[in-house]
């Protein structure tokens, strides 16, 4: 039997998109999470993970950063393929230069709108409501060396109605992270072999 195609998770916080891929992945024929990676020693996907028998690595920010510590680790585990699920550290070019074109991350809201440095969680529900837009949504795109602008694979969308409180935007937008996320990175990673 062939090996399966081993993907790594890289979260900050909660994890319940992390969650939902793992539980996505746990009896698929050709594709394993086998490692759940964060940079928060008290970041809640820990637990979510170890629950669900996915082995964790925690790490400081310096030490991915500079040098090969992480990427070693991805190595030793035979990791083919990166997912950034709530993850809000900028990805160092020695990991991009390892996987080319083998990272993606999701994003809340429609790139390039309300992307880029220091956009991230209740920040960008917060521009959106700003401004006044009509619609939202996610957006799943590969990562490179700038802040979202790495190819964009798919984007949902859903409405902001002028009454909509960021909260109510961010669960919006959560709907459809968790709605489409597991799919779309299955589909990536069976159209990359």
């Amino acid at each position: 039997m062939e090996s399966p195609i081993r993907i790594a998770i890289f979260a900050s916080g909660s994890g319940t998109n992390a969650q939902l891929i793992i539980q996505h992945f746990q009896k698929h024929p050709t594709i394993q999470v086998a490692l759940l990676l964060s940079n928060n020693p008290n970041a809640k996907v820990l637990a979510r993970a170890t629950q669900l028998k996915i082995e964790t690595y925690v790490f400081n920010n310096s030490l991915f950063q500079s040098g090969d510590y992480v990427l070693n680790e991805l190595r030793r585990q035979k990791i083919a393929h990166i997912i950034l699920a709530g993850f809000l550290l900028r990805v160092p070019p020695n990991l991009i230069q390892a996987f080319p074109k083998g990272i993606i991350n999701i994003h809340p809201a429609l790139l390039p709108k309300f992307g880029g440095k220091g956009m991230y969680g209740m920040k960008v529900h917060e521009a959106v409501k700003a401004a006044n837009e009509e619609e939202t949504g996610i957006t799943i795109h590969e990562v490179d060396e700038q802040y979202d602008e790495g190819k964009i694979i798919f984007q949902g969308s859903c409405e902001v109605l002028p009454t909509d409180t960021p909260e109510e935007i961010a669960s919006k937008v959560q709907q459809l992270e968790h709605r489409h996320f597991p799919t779309v990175i299955e589909n990536w990673i069976t159209n990359n072999y």
